[in-house]
This record gives C-alpha cells, sequence and structure tokens, in this order.
C-alpha cells in the first residue's frame, strides 16, 4: 500500500482488520447501525423541494449580477413612464370603441330643474357630442361642470343606458336686483351675483341700491316680505354709508330706518299705519332712526 503523507510526517496505511467470525450477531448489529446512519442523514440534510436554495450563487458576483438586473428594470420602467398617459389613452380609446359597437353611444341629455337662461350654459360646460361613448363618460366631472355654472347650486349626472344623460340641477334663488356702479346685476340670497341673468327678465324682483346692499339684503327683505301692504308701495330700497337702508316708495316718499333693530323700527310703522293709516294718505318722509321716536314730514 502507498503511504500517507500528513504533516510531512510517513505515515503507514493500517491494514483492515480481518472480519469476526460466527458474527452474525455483530454483523446484524453493525447492519441496523448502517440503516440508522441512513435514516439520521436523511433527517439532516436539505429537503428535496429547497434543494435548489441551497444551490444559489450568494457570491459577491451573484450579488453584483442580480444588482445590474433590477437597474435595468427600473431603466425599462422610467423610459415608458412618459407613455403611460398615451398607453392608459390607446386602452381607454379601444374600450370606447368596442361601446360604440354595442350601440352604448351618446344620443339624448335631458337637463331637469333648469330655467332656459340657464340652460344653454350648462350645456355649454358639459362640452358633450352626440355619438360619444357613454360608458367612458365622467360623471364625477360632469357634474363638477355643471356645478361651475354660476346658475347652479347643485347638480347631479346620471347615465342611464344604452344612450342616456340625465343632468338634474337646482338653480341659485334669485333675491333681488342690485344696482351699483351704473351696473345691474341679479344677486342670490347670499348676496352672489349670478352671472348671465339679465335684470331685465326680472322686474318683479326688489331693486336694491348702493355699496354693500347685496350683502345686507338677505336680511332686510325677508322683514319687507311680511308686510305686503308696505313692500308692494316700495321702489327701490338705498343702502346708505353701508350701514342702514332708506325705503324710497313709489309715490316719492321715503322711510329712514336705523342701523340696528330695523324689525322694532318696522313694528312701530305698522303700529303708526293702523292708527293713522299713513301709507294711505301718504307723507314725504317717516324718520325711524331714533329708538322712542317717529318723525313724520306730511306730503306736500
Amino acid at each position: 500500500m502507498p503511504a500517507v503523507v500528513r504533516g510531512g510526517r510517513r505515515q503507514s496505511t493500517p491494514a483492515p482488520r480481518a472480519p469476526a467470525r460466527g458474527g452474525k450477531g455483530q454483523g446484524g448489529r453493525a447492519q441496523g447501525g448502517g440503516r440508522q446512519g441512513g435514516r439520521g442523514g436523511s433527517a439532516g440534510g436539505v429537503p428535496g423541494k429547497f434543494a435548489a436554495l441551497g444551490k444559489m450563487d450568494l457570491s459577491p458576483r451573484g450579488v453584483v449580477i442580480c444588482m445590474i438586473a433590477g437597474l435595468g428594470v427600473l431603466g425599462v420602467v422610467l423610459a415608458t413612464g412618459a407613455r403611460a398617459e398615451r398607453i392608459g389613452a390607446s386602452i381607454s380609446g379601444g374600450m370606447g370603441a368596442m361601446a360604440g359597437g354595442m350601440g352604448l353611444t351618446l344620443k339624448r341629455v335631458h337637463i331637469t330643474g333648469a330655467s332656459p337662461e340657464a340652460t344653454p350654459a350648462i350645456r355649454a360646460a358639459m362640452d358633450l357630442y352626440a355619438g360619444q361613448p357613454i360608458t367612458s363618460l365622467d360623471l364625477n366631472a360632469l357634474q363638477a361642470q355643471v356645478s361651475g355654472v354660476s346658475w347652479v347650486k347643485e347638480a347631479r349626472v346620471v347615465r342611464l343606458l344604452p344612450d342616456t344623460l340625465i343632468v338634474e340641477v337646482t338653480e341659485h334663488d334669485r333675491l333681488a336686483v342690485w344696482q351699483v356702479g351704473g351696473q345691474a346685476h341679479v344677486i342670490d340670497s347670499q348676496g352672489q351675483i349670478i352671472e348671465g341673468a339679465d335684470p331685465g327678465r326680472y322686474p318683479k324682483l326688489p331693486l336694491i341700491v348702493g355699496k354693500g346692499a347685496a350683502e345686507a339684503a338677505a336680511a332686510i327683505l325677508p322683514l319687507l316680505a311680511q308686510r305686503p301692504s308696505l313692500m308692494g308701495r316700495v321702489d327701490a330700497l338705498v343702502r346708505v354709508d353701508e350701514r342702514r337702508w332708506d325705503l324710497r316708495l313709489r309715490d316719492g316718499s321715503l322711510i329712514q330706518l336705523p342701523a340696528v333693530a330695523q324689525e322694532s323700527a318696522l313694528i312701530r310703522l305698522d303700529a303708526l299705519d293702523q292708527r293713522e293709516r299713513l301709507l294711505d294718505l301718504g307723507f314725504a318722509r317717516v324718520d325711524l332712526r331714533a329708538v322712542d321716536t317717529i318723525a313724520v314730514r306730511p306730503a306736500g
């Protein structure tokens, strides 16, 4: 047998021992030990299903390759990012064409709750056309466009397949016509100008005049509405110094209201009218600015 060199020292390989005679029992025990060793090796090894993971190359070279691959994927994503919107538009266009092929195209738009003045502005704001795919319409966007029209207080848009769009509108109320700076505007109960509303079409609305009148009108007009006999005689409400009102009547008479406690002043005027028939007989001016007195100047 050739010699085995370990640590530079020459050693002889030991000769194998002769098997023991009549060692069936020992042999059997040895074989049994071999079987146990086999089972022990199987239990301590890597299961076959995960064996591949143990063979992964986790060397520095493998890590570098993984990083390069990740950067390559990121570059592809960034390169296509600028086209993402066009890709989405193409998909949307394809879906729209499919809907059109199925007959799901816009044919009718019903607008309810809108006045004849407001309807053209609402249609222009939606910017719809017959034949476009109805399923591709953004109802939330359409509702926002309709709500942006100055006439509109609230809006709701409903899609009724296969070909109809329903627009339900609640308009701002028309409170008064406001004259300021030589121009007239229709205002709502919040004192906001309703753009596009023609004051000439609302002759029955009360006329308010002067700076600050639009903001203060919502407080005084309901008080006058409770007194139809007086309100029917009012030609205009003039805001004085942005503090108080003068009521100019159709016959040229003038009622001066205080800056505060307007309702109390009107109650005193009611009592005087019931007692003296003031509104029927006429007067030049009634001064209600003082809390405890009423100054009346007779007509002519």
